[in-house]
Parts: structure tokens; C-alpha cells; sequence
């Protein structure tokens, strides 16, 4: 890539190490990946996947090298002009680990994904730079998972750590609060850690009780990166907010709970970041408009970052073979078209944004 190629960055991006596909092949129950005589692996996540109806070759998803190749996704890349890709694992991620050896899976797969950002980062033929996000082991005890956060100081190339499920952040011994505290306090010392809520449910759902028992107003440097710009929570802000100022129980409604201090528009707006993977305009400019842009005090542009989820949603082959993501082309048409002609808002959205907080180098 030449010395001026504009600088993009890809936030939300997946792969399975070959440490977990290794892991998923060895199971037999839901998730697991069966490796047929012929074809790709099939990857089967859910339940409903698993249809005994059906041959194991035919259940729920291939999964081809695009999911576990380094060389893939620079590849991919290469194709888009992504300059810098954060990674990170997707679905089913780690939550169903049994207790006694999730703490070393995790610690397994995140010193994968960091060894392998070393080795692109090192590399004088290429400047594509790989970053990545760490998973916890969250079915394990909670010595452990702390151990594991601590551990994440030592991984230099890891960013941030990625959390799937909302029961996984609001469980009664895994509270928010717990993590962020050691979070930030690594942050403090060594690196910038964001927890990114992956499912759609998790990411409008989350916002409620963590304002309701005054999460951020207890730990105001707490961030979230929010995948798809946050699901419908631009869309339920408000209703959020008027559900808070009606409670009952806060003091000063008359009951005997402290409500939070801060409006959730406030915290779109300091402790929360949106990817821009929504693909379409619309659902885009409600994003800018929840964080602060657009039409608020300008501050949205800040907050909202470029990702493509790959390697889901893959072209469709065509007899021209393969050509750009239709994924990727829409996401950038939709920034291009809510940033219209300003160049300093479109660069912010595309790279510059993700640079500043994720500390990554040019």
C-alpha cells in the first residue's frame, strides 16, 4: 500500500484463531464445527442449527478461510483500502466454556490474536497494521477473570475487550462496575480497553439498568463501544430517559433509591462510541443525532467509527469472480452521504476518530 493511501479503519471486524476452531472441532454439542469429507467446515452456533433432520454437511453456516486466515483478512483489506483492522472474536465467542478451563481457552485465543498482530506489525514489506480485542472468560470464577483482565497489560497490540451477552455484564457477581474499575485502571497505567456489546439485544438492552443504578455517574471513565450503532437505542433514548425520571423508587420521586445524576443523552455523548455498521443512511444520521451530531452540538462526529463485520455477509458469487463487499460499499456510501461534502467529518468517521481512541499507531 503506497505511503499516501487514506487512512481507514475497521473497528468491527471477526475472526476465529486457530486455537478456537480447533476448540469448536472438538465438540460434539452446541457450538461446534464439523469438518465434512468435502467443503468447508459448518459452523453450528445455535440449537435451532442443529437439525438432526438434516446431515451434519448441511447445518448451520461454512465457515471458509476468511474466518481463520491473517492472511485473509489482509486480504480483504488490501481490497478496501483498510489501513488498520481492530479483530476480535465473534459468535459464540467464549460464554459456553466450561469454568474449570475457560481461563486458559481465553488466555490461549488472546495471546493468538496478539502474536499475530505482532508479526503484521513487524513486517517491513506491508503497512497494514492488525490490532486486536481480548475476550474474558466469563463462566469461569471470578479470581480468574480478574486475573485475565490483569493479564491484558502484557498483550500490546490488544485494544479492548469484546462481551457478547447482557447477562454476561449485569450477572449478580460479574457487575459492570466490577470490571471497569480493573479496566480502567489499566488504562490508567498501559492501554485503552473499551467493552464492545455484540448482540443487538444487548446493546438496547444494556443501557436501562446500567443508568437506573448510576453505573456511569460511579464510573464516569467507563466506555462503551456499541456495534451498529447501538441496535435501537437512538431510536429509544428518549423513552429510556422518560422511564428514569418516572421511577418511583428514585429519591426524588419520593422513594428511597438515589436515580443516577447523569441523562443518558449525556452519556451518548462522553461515555459511549458507535460503529457505523448500519448500512444506510437513516439508521446512520440517528446515530449522529443520539451521540451529538448532526443537527445537536457537533460533538456525534467524534464518536462514530467505520467497521465492515467481516467476513459475514460475503458477496454473492458472480461469473466476474469476487469483487468489493457489498457490506463494505454500503456503509461507506452512508458515511459519505451523511458527511455530504465535508471531508474533515467523513476522515474523523473513517479512521481518524478510531486512531484517537484506541491509540493506534499511523
Amino acid at each position: 500500500m503506497a505511503p499516501s493511501a487514506p487512512l481507514l479503519v475497521d473497528v468491527h471486524t471477526h475472526m476465529y484463531p486457530p486455537s478456537y476452531i480447533k476448540l469448536l472441532s472438538t465438540r460434539t454439542s452446541v457450538p461446534y464445527i464439523h469438518i465434512p469429507d468435502q467443503g468447508d467446515p459448518r459452523l453450528i452456533i445455535l440449537p435451532s442449527d442443529d437439525d438432526p433432520n438434516k446431515p451434519p454437511a448441511q447445518r448451520g453456516r461454512p465457515v471458509d478461510v476468511s474466518y481463520s486466515s491473517f492472511d485473509a483478512k489482509l486480504s480483504f483489506m488490501q481490497k478496501h483500502g483498510i489501513t488498520h483492522s481492530i479483530v476480535s472474536l465473534a459468535n459464540p465467542w467464549l460464554d459456553f466454556l466450561d469454568p474449570s478451563s475457560a481461563a486458559e481457552t481465553a488466555a490461549q485465543i488472546n495471546v493468538d490474536f496478539d502474536k499475530a498482530c505482532a508479526e503484521q506489525n513487524a513486517r517491513t514489506d506491508s503497512q497494514l497494521k492488525l490490532y486486536a480485542l481480548a475476550s474474558l472468560p466469563l463462566s469461569a470464577p471470578m479470581d480468574q477473570i480478574v486475573s485475565s483482565i490483569k493479564s491484558l497489560s502484557n498483550l500490546k497490540y490488544t485494544k479492548g475487550v469484546i462481551m457478547a451477552h447482557l447477562a454476561s455484564v449485569l450477572d449478580s457477581t460479574i457487575r459492570p462496575w466490577t470490571l471497569s474499575g480493573l479496566l480502567w485502571h489499566q488504562r490508567r497505567h498501559q492501554s485503552f480497553y473499551i467493552l464492545i456489546m455484540a448482540y443487538q439485544q444487548a446493546r438496547s438492552a444494556l443501557q436501562p439498568p446500567t443508568m437506573a443504578i448510576g453505573v456511569f455517574d460511579r464510573h464516569p471513565d467507563l466506555t462503551f463501544l456499541l456495534a451498529h450503532s447501538g441496535g435501537t437505542l437512538p431510536f429509544l433514548a428518549g423513552r429510556i430517559e422518560s422511564c428514569v425520571a418516572h421511577e418511583r423508587e428514585f429519591t426524588v420521586n419520593g422513594g428511597e433509591r438515589p436515580g443516577p445524576v447523569r441523562s443518558l443523552w449525556e452519556v451518548l455523548k462522553t461515555n459511549i462510541y458507535l460503529d457505523a455498521v448500519v448500512y444506510g443512511e437513516p439508521g446512520m444520521k440517528a446515530a449522529l443525532q443520539a451521540a451529538g451530531g448532526a443537527d445537536g452540538d457537533g460533538s456525534g462526529w467524534e464518536r462514530l467509527m467505520f467497521g465492515t463485520d467481516h467476513p459475514f455477509f460475503p458477496p454473492l458469487q458472480t461469473e466476474g469472480g469476487e469483487e468489493k463487499w457489498l457490506s463494505v460499499e454500503s456503509n461507506l456510501s452512508a458515511i459519505e452521504g451523511v458527511c455530504k461534502n465535508d471531508e474533515k467529518r467523513k476522515k474523523m468517521i473513517l479512521g481518524e476518530n478510531a486512531v484517537r481512541v484506541f491509540r493506534l499507531d499511523r
